[in-house]
């Protein structure tokens, strides 16, 4: 696959372009600073200067990909879960148009609690929300990962499980530990998997060794609905009759691409 990485040398991003480049894909990176970017990224990966939330410079970035994988975020700063979270989904999409192309995108365990403290505050949860209701509506084939929290897990916690229905909901480690580097193995493997299509889940890791094949975990899990707007267990915590109408109209845009 020709696989763009959204987030490229982010704490993800660079595991996604390691996993991908060794999973024999071309990778191609998007980065606002080349130089930064030469210096943290294998020389392998293609780089291509955007930023995904100026749509005037991602034509040259999504030019002939097969796939895109997602693993941006904000830090909750004001404003910045619109224009990050939501916002970069968004303008990658409609610089692809409606040529199908596979999807993973990162979001994040916990992203159903919308009454939260932190969400209160930033709007993250909702507006990664918004993000993955964008890409279920899009028409094409893509899998969902919202990973836990990052690196907390001990040395011999690598053994994946994959969970659905965003039922850990603490906010705190308490809702489970995730390497980075799996996270990204995660996203990268369900591009090339059957079983991942369609697919929402939360990703935690419990004592034991990481496994050799996700095909069984994937295949284990449960598809979205089709023609649905939310993960198949999810709670209805963000009901579409209370959203904003700019963004119910982009989604709406979004379904009638393919």
């Amino acid at each position: 696959m020709r696989l763009l990485v959204v987030g490229a040398t982010g704490s993800i991003g660079r595991h996604a372009v390691t996993a991908g480049l060794t999973a024999g894909h071309e990778i191609r990176a998007l980065v606002r600073d080349r130089t930064r970017a030469e210096k943290m990224l294998p020389a392998e990966a293609n780089l291509v200067v955007g930023d995904g939330t100026d749509p005037s410079t991602l034509a040259a970035a999504v030019d002939g990909i097969d796939a895109v994988v997602f693993t941006h975020g904000s830090h909750g700063a004001p404003g910045e879960a619109e224009r990050v979270d939501y916002g970069v989904v968004r303008n990658v999409l409609d610089a692809v148009g409606a040529r199908p192309v596979r999807i993973a995108v990162m979001t994040a365990i916990g992203v159903t609690v919308h009454d939260g403290a932190f969400n209160r505050s930033s709007g993250v949860h909702d507006w990664k929300r918004r993000a993955e209701r964008l890409v279920r509506a899009g028409g094409n084939a893509y899998t969902i990962v919202r990973p836990s929290w990052f690196d907390y897990n001990e040395p011999d916690q690598r053994r994946m499980v994959f969970l659905q229905g965003d039922t850990r909901r603490a906010g705190s480690p308490a809702d489970g530990a995730i390497a980075r580097d799996q996270i990204a193995r995660v996203l990268v493997a369900s591009l090339t998997s059957p079983g991942a299509e369609r697919k929402t889940l939360e990703l935690v890791a419990e004592t034991g060794p990481d496994q050799d094949d996700l095909e069984p975990l994937f295949d284990a899990l449960k598809a979205d609905p089709e023609g649905g707007w939310d993960g198949v267990l999810d709670p209805d915590t963000l009901p579409l009759d209370n959203e904003p109408a700019a963004v119910m109209a982009e989604i709406r845009a979004a379904s009638q691409r393919h």
